[in-house]
């Protein structure tokens, strides 16, 4: 069963630069760590979701420290605060 993770992020300013890195360095560094996709949402003037998706729970959990790792960089890189994280099995897709 596939399996999701969705982080809720905020940070000083949403710039072109940061937003050009994230596609350019974080989309690429979260699927090589085994997610199946990943797309950044930007919620608000200086708020955004990570959502990511893995084939299944074991895959994501054996991701878990690795990406741990990289948000952490992130939160640095740009000045943003971590404000949540969610995940869980997908129960219903189209």
């Amino acid at each position: 069963m596939a399996y999701v993770t969705v982080t809720l992020w905020s940070a000083k300013e949403m710039s072109d630069e940061m937003l050009a890195t994230a596609q350019e360095k974080y989309v690429p560094m979260i699927l090589s760590v085994g997610a199946t996709g990943v797309q950044m949402v930007q919620t608000g003037e200086t708020t955004m979701s990570v959502v990511t998706q893995y084939a299944d729970a074991d895959v994501a959990a054996a991701a878990q420290a690795k990406i741990a790792e990289l948000r952490s960089q992130a939160s640095s890189e740009f000045t943003m605060t971590l404000e949540g994280v969610h995940s869980g099995d997908v129960i219903a897709a189209g």
